[in-house]
């Protein structure tokens, strides 16, 4: 008689959003001010990706990536109205570990379009457009959003069995700010001490002399980018509140990353549960005289990425890897850990084989686009985002501005410029460079469709 080999566990996974924290905003990523014990205790565990970016950095397009596995190219989500179609949304990562047997999970904040997907998961506390940070529970009583969030993922916790295994996905509102509220940043007032006897340094390329290297369009008054930075970093004090604000809010992050390590070990699943820390987007904090994100610029585009699997060998505990990762890659690697074969029609890759330590062929370059318009209500139109599209390869990063005839281009050596201050375009000695790189970025938007 045959013998059927005991089928491999299937492992759970906790998938972790936050919202505009970017790629430095961790003391594993060499920040040594915020304090993130928890999410670096993960880290000192798992794998770090050191070079992880968003193709679209804004927060539809960057979840809808992340959600189908797409460059925006493919899925078409370039604003806060655009669903995901029914046949899209069935070949989403949750969707698929649906089909696959998972209990499937979501909270926090959807992102895309405005029909909620409520009735195709198993666990439903997503909410539509921005939530605010001073919400209430259940019982009504005041609660900040992001203790709130990990209540929820608590509460999902409590009701898994180790039969079924189980994907969450947990979008914090956490570090963005409250749009509306001359406040920004809200962070818990249980935090509020936290960084009050420190002054955070201001970044060098807050200095004027960065902003007026900048085209005109960017260093215009009406331009959204400037026009975010008078309302959070005009002057010294704005900007340590501000600044001391948002690491509040991604502290709160941290703790709730704790208590859902806590919660799983509880409850015996933290042998067998992955847990994965994105960010949906980078964010500006002065840099260029900027606030926001939306641009090609460093800043703008790389995100902290932390992957942890109890399951991986001692030996492969704290990696750090040097391959570009993309938040195009999340729905595959979920989708692959749990053994599940990922669509035709993603475009990201399975980063498990990174996990695993291994040395494999991999990308060294990829597309970026920002094709959000701003409505064009206005007259003159103040807040525009002026759009983009472009190539960061190791060595270069070609972006051009596509709303202005000619386009406006840049090129930045990263090697020799990793600061992004010096943009190379208009040089001669560097046309050869320009024409390949202007090639690639129309090759690769025609080709990622």
């Amino acid at each position: 008689a045959l013998v059927c080999k005991k089928e491999k566990r299937r492992p759970n996974i906790i998938f972790l959003l936050t919202d505009d924290q970017r790629r430095d905003m961790l003391g594993c990523m060499g920040n040594e001010f915020i304090q993130t014990p928890n999410i670096d205790a993960l880290a000192a565990e798992g794998v770090i990706f050191d070079n992880a970016f968003v193709t679209t950095s804004i927060c539809c397009t960057s979840r809808a990536s992340i959600f189908t596995g797409q460059y925006a190219r493919r899925h078409g989500v370039n604003d806060f109205s655009t669903d995901l179609t029914p046949t899209q949304l069935a070949r989403t990562y949750p969707m698929l570990l649906k089909q696959a047997g998972y209990r499937i999970g979501f909270i926090g904040k959807y992102g895309v379009g405005n029909k909620l997907p409520e009735k195709e998961y198993d666990f439903w506390r997503g909410v539509p457009g921005q939530p605010k940070y001073e919400a209430v529970d259940e019982q009504g009583r005041p609660i900040h959003y992001t203790r709130l969030a990990g209540n929820q993922a608590i509460e999902f916790l409590q009701d898994c069995s180790g039969e079924q295994p189980f994907c969450l996905s947990v979008s914090f509102k956490a570090p963005h700010v409250q749009d509306n509220d001359p406040r920004q940043f809200i962070p818990d007032p249980a935090f509020s001490d936290l960084y009050s006897d420190v002054t955070i340094p201001p970044p060098e390329k807050a200095k004027p002399k960065y902003l007026g290297a900048l085209p005109d369009f960017l260093k215009d008054d009406q331009c959204m980018l400037r026009v975010r930075w008078r309302m959070r970093f005009s002057s010294p004090e704005q900007y340590q509140t501000m600044v001391k604000n948002y690491y509040r809010l991604v502290a709160g992050v941290d703790v709730v990353v704790g208590r859902i390590r806590q919660a799983l070990e509880e409850q015996g699943l933290d042998d067998n549960t992955v847990i994965v820390l994105l960010g949906d987007n980078g964010f500006f904090l002065g840099e260029y005289g900027l606030a926001g994100k939306w641009l090609g610029y460093e800043e703008s585009i790389r995100v902290p990425l932390v992957i942890y699997d109890p399951r991986a060998p001692k030996r492969l505990y704290g990696q750090r890897r040097r391959e570009t990762a993309l938040n195009i890659d999340i729905a595959p690697t979920l989708l692959d850990l749990a053994g599940v074969t990922p669509p035709e029609e993603m475009q990201g890759v399975s980063l498990t084989p990174l996990l695993n330590g291994k040395s494999i062929d991999w990308r060294d370059e990829f597309f970026y686009e920002h094709l959000f318009q701003v409505p064009k209500k206005s007259v003159p139109r103040v807040g525009y985002i002026p759009r983009s599209v472009g190539v960061r390869t190791r060595r270069w990063k070609y972006l051009r501005y596509i709303d202005y005839d000619p386009p406006y281009e840049q090129l930045f050596d990263l090697q020799n410029d990793p600061r992004e201050t010096v943009n190379l375009a208009e040089r001669e000695d560097h046309a050869e460079t320009l024409n390949k790189l202007r090639q690639k970025c129309d090759e690769m938007a025609r080709e990622l469709e």
